[in-house]
């Protein structure tokens, strides 16, 4: 089920899985790179397949990526170590700068939102499920589509969170491509069924960043 994934370790600052199962590097491949919650954190690899994106997809979901990376923290999200990986993946595999993802969930939705807040350059667009961000970022943000989504009944991290990066956002810029969706009784586990639909990634794979690295 997980044959096709490599575990990149003492790389980067942060071990990671590749999933690779579609990749052909005589094609430029879309990157998508998921970012777990608090409860995956650790040293044990096999960890980020518990939900998820590699979740989904040992599920059986069809993900539209020929490249997914699954990175793992044991000490909340670095921006800066995230892009390491990136940096890894440009490196090493055939990818298209121009299509590279990344999505998260819960402190991984703030490590998304950081991520692409401090290097809006790299991210064709992204989404942030039941997560926040940080404020000073808004501007950057502001130039990348990004989509929040959070359940309503959520008592780990309120909705008030994603609501309050959002109108950072906007405040930013009114045109900022940013949508926000609250999921009438959501709660901070139950929006993990995000990952097993389609919606999320036919939203991000639309988009194509025009300008290279």
């Amino acid at each position: 089920m997980f044959a096709q994934q490599t575990a990149v370790k003492n790389k980067t600052a942060y071990n990671f899985l590749v999933d690779e199962e579609k990749y052909d590097e005589a094609i430029k491949s879309p990157l998508l790179i998921f970012l777990h919650g608090r409860s995956l954190s650790g040293t044990d690899l096999n960890r980020v397949k518990r939900y998820g994106v590699l979740y989904a997809k040992s599920r059986g979901l069809e993900i539209p990526s020929s490249l997914i990376v699954a990175p793992q923290t044991n000490n909340g999200w670095d921006p800066d170590k995230v892009k390491e990986v990136l940096d890894y993946m440009m490196k090493h595999y055939n990818v298209d700068e121009n299509r590279v993802y990344v999505c998260g969930m819960s402190m991984g939705g703030y490590g998304t939102m950081d991520f692409v807040g401090k290097y809006p350059e790299s991210i064709a667009a992204a989404v942030a499920i039941c997560g926040g961000g940080t404020l000073k970022y808004a501007e950057n943000l502001a130039k990348v589509p990004v989509w929040l989504q959070h359940g309503s009944a959520d008592r780990a991290v309120p909705s008030s969170e994603s609501k309050k990066i959002y109108k950072a956002i906007k405040t930013a810029n009114p045109d900022a491509d940013a949508t926000l969706t609250i999921i009438s009784g959501g709660t901070h586990g139950s929006v993990e069924r995000l990952f097993h639909r389609d919606e999320i990634y036919e939203w991000m794979f639309k988009y194509t960043k025009e300008t290279s690295l």
